[in-house]
Formats: structure tokens, sequence, C-alpha cells
């Protein structure tokens, strides 16, 4: 069982400590237990009943209605607004106590509905990347467990692969545009980069997918065989022993005269002057219509 402060609760929930007090003390609503020191603490059912009270509020049930609701039936109630496709934030927050619980029937429900009603690239934009900002914020507060992290990054990646290879592959033949995948030995950023090899290809682009952990020696050698139009990578982590300005210049003399696509937040944190075969895609919704204008023209 895991154990909770006030501010794990806040930062799992997005409900301020404050308020949990008010909802904890005037009415009722949350009984946190204490240690042998009578130092109060929360449990993973203080979480969950938390979560769903926050649910049935968002869609206008008063507190004061919920404080004289029985705990099953403030779950039971949040249940059935998720169920029901309630709105982005109960979707989220199902998906994060599925995570919390380890639970991946639960994880389950919540995506196919979502992917039934809306698609899996929207799902991904609107509810899967939401969902990991979510989780990146948890993560650096250290509010979740290094296992729970895992468990639900596993299943998301598993849901990529198995939409990735449902779709056909694109010879080298098609005449269609070339987007060579990578990311840096430092580089951790494997979801992001397996949902642009499956924009890629749903655009009927030919994606060459070379993954994580690819030193800029390999890079060249690689371009030398796949000479691709395009060579996409995300600077999220900091380059070790390099500066970031230094390893662009480096990857931008790689690529056999293909054009750099750039993203991450390493672009960001300083003045950077871009090669002239460089591009910097500044975020999804400009990448997803930088492919849709390629495929479209076959040239951006």
């Amino acid at each position: 069982m895991a154990i909770y402060s006030i501010r794990d609760l806040e930062k799992l929930t997005g409900i301020k400590a404050h308020t949990i007090r008010i909802w904890e003390q005037r009415y009722g609503l949350i009984t946190p237990a204490r240690t042998n020191t009578n130092i109060r603490y929360y449990t993973d059912d203080n979480l969950r009943l938390l979560f769903n009270i926050a649910i049935l509020n968002r869609h206008g049930v008063k507190i004061s209605k919920l404080a004289k609701m029985k705990p099953e039936d403030i779950t039971a109630k949040g249940a059935e607004i998720t169920q029901n496709k309630g709105s982005i934030n109960s979707q989220i927050e199902a998906l994060t106590l599925a995570m919390i619980d380890l639970d991946e029937a639960d994880f389950e429900a919540v995506y196919s509905d979502f992917v039934h009603d809306h698609g899996f690239e929207n799902s991904m934009i609107e509810l899967i990347y939401p969902f990991l900002d979510k989780l990146q914020v948890l993560w650096l507060t250290s509010s979740i467990h290094p296992a729970q992290e895992k468990f639900i990054v596993n299943l998301i990646r598993n849901k990529l692969i198995g939409a990735i290879d449902r779709l056909p592959p694109v010879s080298a033949k098609s005449g269609m545009p070339t987007v060579l995948l990578f990311t840096a030995e430092s580089e951790l950023q494997e979801l992001p980069l397996l949902f642009m090899q499956y924009l890629i290809k749903a655009r009927r682009l030919r994606a060459v997918y070379i993954g994580n952990g690819v030193n800029t020696h390999d890079l060249k050698e690689i371009c030398e065989v796949v000479r691709p139009e395009f060579v996409y990578t995300i600077l999220q982590e900091p380059i070790p022993r390099q500066t970031v300005q230094g390893y662009i210049d480096q990857i931008a003399q790689s690529i056999a005269g293909g054009r750099l696509l750039l993203t991450g937040a390493q672009l960001f944190l300083g003045p950077i002057r871009l090669p002239s075969n460089t591009q910097v895609l500044n975020g999804l919704y400009e990448t997803v219509q930088f492919l849709d204008d390629l495929q479209i023209t076959g040239k951006s």
C-alpha cells in the first residue's frame, strides 16, 4: 500500500491542498490515517475517493451533496461518468488511477473507448499526450513510483507499436519522401519518436526508424545508404560533453544532403544558429501540419 502526503494528493489530482483540507475538515469527505507519532498521511483508498469526488464535482455535483453520499456510491458514480465518456480531464484522471493501481484492464477500458470515438491519431494527441505531460510532472516531483511510470509507458508503447504494424510499409521505390528517425545516445524520448513514425506511415510517406542511442558516426553511414530527404530527431535531454549547437552542427553535416528536422526543449534554452539545411518543428501541431503538407506536395 502506498502512502501520500497532502502535497502528493495535490500533484496527482490537481486539487489544491487547502481545498482538500476544507473537504476533509468541513465536510468529512476524506479521512486521513495517522502514524504512531500522529503524523497525517493518505492511502490509496483516499486517493481513489478524491479522484472520484473531483470527477463528480466537475460534472456539477455539489460538495455538500457528495458529503452525504457513501464512499462506494461516489466511486460508482465516478466510474459511470468515466465509462460514459466524460470530459478529457475525467479520462486523464482515470488513466492516472489505472497507472497507480497497475491495472491494465482499467487503462484498456478508457483507451479503447476513446479510440473508438476519436480514432488512434486523435486519441494520442487529445488524450495520451496530455496524460504524458501530467506523468512527466508527477515523475519530476517524485509523486509516483518508477514501477508505475514504467507500467503505463509500456502499455502506451505497445499500443503505438501495434498501430504502426497495422500500417502497410512504403517502398523505397514509391517516389514518396523518406523520413529517417533517430535520437541521440543520451535521449530517452522513445514514445514521441514512435508516434512520429506512425504519423509518417499514416500519410503514406516512407519512415526509416533507427530508434534510440544512435551516435553521429553511425548516423552518417546510415544516411549514406538510405539518402533520406528528411532526418528527424528530438533534443529533449542535455547532450553529454557537447553543446547543443555543436551537436546540431555535427548531425547537420552527417545526413547526406537531407533536411534536418528538430524538436525538443533543448532548442529553446539558449540562442541556436540553425544550419541552412535545418528546420525546427515547434510542437506536435506544427509537426502534424508539416507532415500533412509533405503528403500533399511531396516536399516542404
